[in-house]
């Protein structure tokens, strides 16, 4: 089977600003010109690092339309499109075809706790539905479900499943994936701290949240692996590592916005049931801050 989608390297889980309780469009807008600025290779608008949860459909869509505007196809923009219901899910999806999206990441529904035909149901109704590749989110800290193996390989069949943001840490799984689905089958990594494991172990890139605050530091990370530059990869992980750690002491997104704002970037708004982060997990943001180099 001929890859559906070919993306590699660092892709950006973008966090969506806030001011005066509402969108910031400047702010995100921003960002987005940014982000590609320091060699960002892609743009993942309104995933769970995007507060997805708490912006209104409309926003939503905003969001999807103002990234697509922004990066004026100079790199793939992955739209969040997932809901824990299918008919929600499908319309996301439209919309991010319509806005001329690349492509959409679907969660796999949370709440629900459907079963892998639940699963399997889900994402082919939405892969009838649109006519662009479609990555499976699967996050079971957060969804509560795990998809197998099995499963993957049974919507890979389908026309519009290209692959995955795997965010399980197991470094078994790329492996597995890999073996059952083959290298056409796009593996990006949904977890920072492991994202070197999941290189080594057949992935294709990372759908990052600690490339928010440190664009460029994640971008030569996966430039060096490509190069097939182990010690500089390494180098770089080792220097990003206190931030894939730090930016997760508190739920993501409170910790990289604070972060974010310590660059001048955003304002540090959340919405409820986000809070901004504590005092102790201030002092350690910014000190992987300084340990990266990215401040003072």
């Amino acid at each position: 089977m001929a890859a559906k989608t070919n993306f590699r390297g660092s892709f950006t889980a973008l966090v969506t600003p806030f001011k005066n309780g509402s969108l910031d469009e400047a702010a995100f807008r921003g960002l987005v010109s940014w982000q590609i600025a320091e060699g960002t290779n892609g743009l993942v608008p309104v995933g769970t690092t995007g507060e997805s949860p708490t912006v209104s459909h409309d926003e939503h869509k905003r969001v999807v339309e103002w990234c697509i505007e922004e990066a004026r196809g100079r790199v793939p923009v992955i739209a969040g499109a997932g809901s824990n219901s299918t008919r929600e899910a499908i319309e996301l999806a439209q919309h991010a075809e319509k806005a001329g999206a690349n492509a959409v990441l679907v969660v796999t529904p949370y709440y629900n706790k459907p079963t892998q035909e639940g699963m399997y149901q889900h994402f082919k109704a939405i892969n009838d539905a649109i006519g662009i590749p479609i990555v499976i989110y699967n996050i079971p800290p957060r969804s509560v479900i795990d998809m197998s193996v099995d499963t993957m390989a049974r919507l890979f069949e389908l026309k519009n499943i290209a692959g995955v943001k795997d965010a399980t840490a197991s470094m078994v799984r790329v492996s597995q994936q890999r073996a059952k689905m083959g290298e056409d089958f796009n593996q990006l990594s949904g977890e920072d701290a492991t994202v070197l494991g999941y290189m080594a172990h057949g992935g294709h890139g990372c759908i990052s949240v600690t490339s928010n605050v440190a664009p460029r530091l994640c971008s030569e990370f996966h430039v060096a692996w490509q190069k097939g530059d182990l010690k500089t990869a390494l180098k770089l992980h080792d220097k990003l590592m206190p931030l894939h750690t730090n930016l997760f002491v508190e739920s993501n997104p409170a910790p990289v916005k604070y972060a974010l704002s310590l660059l001048g970037k955003i304002d540090e708004k959340l919405r409820l049931p986000m809070v901004p982060v504590s005092e102790p997990t201030r002092v350690a943001v910014r000190s992987a801050m300084v340990h990266a180099g990215l401040i003072n």
